[in-house]
């Protein structure tokens, strides 16, 4: 600033004072500090794929993600989604809102997909077009969101990306018939080609792009992969049959004798869950034989995804980018494959469905480390704002997420896992539901999900109003239902941290009354809500013997009928309790 005054003192134009000579120099001085700020924002490289899951140990067949991310970054272990199926994932990941306050919660209208994303206002308001504001160019290639289609790509556009290149519907899970729709063009068939070849090019042209530009980068590549192959011929009839993923013929060979993990919770003698999961049959060994068939399927078809980001990786890495650039991975949701008797597929609350790859590396992530943190995709957004430098949303329901060993952001120890409508059976055993069909009504339920010190947790309320409680400490594979079934307490019942079973639900499930339908703060902190002037912060807070009055006295979760969407009034009281130090309580509102 010496410098423009001096310049100013010294210098005249015709028809310019000094002073409005300053005042433009200080303007582009200004112009050149912000400049100088943005250039210096790090880059981020976001890889989504599809299905992929955490518990069956697909990350041991990714040797290359594992080089160059996971080894080089933080494995966040203990990383769930909020929705256990693609489009309400998706938009929850982008808008960092829990589904109930997206009210995105299927993969089609009128209840979801990308029409219903356009409905809800949303095309205007999520990450991308965030980060374009914040001085980001941004980039984006593969499927976004499910009945993002052929005939609707252009009403509206997809806002937010300086250039996109997107995977349609009902191509989107084609391997060999995929159909790709760059920036405002028309969409372009690739019949015939692999369509993880086809998004590597894609990928590595956009990053070519970005490497270019002047402004820091956010490159977004969500690869089909692992997700079951569909025809579209079949979408077209009516009859939505999903089939092994196909994978690249340079990988179809592999892993001939690997078979899906023979956990405890594989194809049990005994039934497990509860409503329709437990009336699932055991399986044959023709069943059990297809699963492991589609299980190698899913782990060949992740190879391309391998080479992909290695590919990127090395593309990074030779523009001299890499050490300014922070590499996220994770998936949309998990999966399972003959769990608790279930055919393949997503949809429920078991750690397969809900716990999910995440590995970040980048400027300043501690290498080959595992963070116990709780973390989930609500919180995604939050911590982009956070790298970005970005100040977080009040309407965000997550927050950042500790990437860095100094981090002193919030944190939490619950998850709100929630679900409406049908379960979605995949496979050449499909047609279970009735009359043969592939999806299972009255799918719908509400749970919490908690890990903290001693206590390993998930509790959830069916439509139905039939209840699950599994102490994962003990019970990892989540086999031992512990919700009572008959109403005096047996003596040598279980104890979490202890109290009784009833102590402990009334205190999960007032903790699930706020969740359900919480917002902003109170999805992050909602021990606030119950108990705003009380030193309480955790379950192990919550369970002093002291508030077992205030308690006892809750409403308590339930559903009034079954729906298919997110309908309010199907699902009953709303509102919990609040104490006043423990002694007298409020209706909250």
């Amino acid at each position: 600033m010496k410098l423009i005054a001096a310049l100013a003192g010294l210098i005249i134009i015709e028809g310019v004072t000094a002073l409005n000579l300053q005042s433009n120099l200080e303007s582009a001085g200004q112009s050149i500090l912000k400049h100088s700020e943005t250039q210096h924002k790090p880059n981020i490289l976001f890889v989504i794929t599809d299905d992929q899951d955490l518990q069956l140990d697909s990350i041991s067949y990714i040797p290359l993600i594992s080089k160059h991310i996971r080894d080089q970054g933080t494995f966040f272990r203990n990383h769930f989604v909020t929705t256990a199926l693609c489009c309400p994932s998706r938009v929850s990941l982008w808008t960092g809102r829990q589904a109930h306050n997206t009210n995105v919660t299927d993969v089609h209208p009128p209840y979801g997909g990308y029409p219903k994303f356009v409905e809800r206002g949303f095309n205007d308001d999520f990450l991308p077009v965030w980060l374009q504001g914040a001085g980001y160019d941004t980039y984006y290639t593969g499927k976004m969101f499910n009945a993002h289609t052929v005939d609707n790509y252009h009403s509206p556009h997809i806002n937010g990306f300086n250039g996109s290149d997107f995977l349609l519907d009902p191509y989107t899970y084609s391997y060999l018939n995929s159909t790709y729709q760059r920036n405002h063009n028309p969409p372009v068939s690739h019949e015939g080609e692999h369509t993880i070849d086809v998004i590597t090019g894609k990928a590595l042209g956009f990053l070519d792009d970005a490497l270019a530009g002047e402004r820091p980068f956010f490159l977004a590549v969500s690869p089909v992969a692992p997700h079951s192959n569909v025809d579209p011929g079949n979408i077209a009839s009516g009859k939505v049959y999903m089939s092994a993923p196909i994978p690249l013929k340079r990988h179809q060979h592999l892993f001939q004798d690997v078979r899906v993990p023979r956990t405890a919770n594989f194809n049990p003698d005994q039934p497990s869950g509860v409503s329709w999961i437990r009336d699932l049959p055991v399986q044959n060994q023709s069943v059990v034989d297809y699963n492991d068939h589609f299980y190698r399927s899913r782990l060949r078809a992740l190879q391309g995804v391998d080479e992909l980001v290695d590919g990127l990786i090395t593309r990074l890495e030779e523009s001299g980018q890499l050490d300014n650039t922070y590499i996220i991975y994770t998936s949309d949701n998990g999966f399972h494959i003959g769990q608790h008797r279930l055919l393949p597929g997503k949809t429920c609350g078991f750690e397969e469905d809900v716990r999910v790859p995440l590995f970040i590396r980048g400027p300043g992530v501690a290498k080959g480390y595992v963070q116990d943190a709780v973390t989930t995709h609500v919180d995604l957004a939050p911590t982009l704002f956070h790298l970005a430098g970005i100040p977080a949303r009040d309407d965000f329901d997550g927050t950042a997420i500790p990437v860095t060993p100094e981090f002193g952001g919030e944190r939490h120890e619950h998850v709100t896992i929630e679900y409406w409508g049908s379960a979605v059976v995949e496979g050449a055993y499909s047609g279970i539901g009735p009359g043969g069909s592939t999806t299972i009504p009255n799918n719908t339920y509400k749970s919490v999900r908690l890990l903290g010190e001693g206590y390993n947790l998930y509790y959830s309320v069916w439509c139905n109003n039939e209840h699950e409680l599994y102490d994962l400490s003990t019970d990892p594979y989540q086999l031992n239902n512990l919700y009572p079934t008959t109403s005096p307490a047996d003596i040598n019942e279980p104890h979490i941290l202890g109290r009784n079973l009833t102590q402990a639900i009334n205190r999960l499930d007032a903790l699930l009354m706020v969740l359900k339908s919480c917002q902003g703060a109170t999805c992050i902190r909602p021990w606030d809500v119950l108990q705003p002037v009380d030193p309480v912060s955790t379950l192990q807070d919550a369970l002093h013997e002291e508030y077992d009055g205030f308690y006892s006295a809750q409403p308590q979760v339930s559903f009034d009928w079954c729906d298919a969407g997110y309908i309010v009034e199907a699902e009953g009281p709303q509102v919990p309790l609040t104490s006043r130090h423990g002694v007298s309580w409020d209706v909250w509102v």
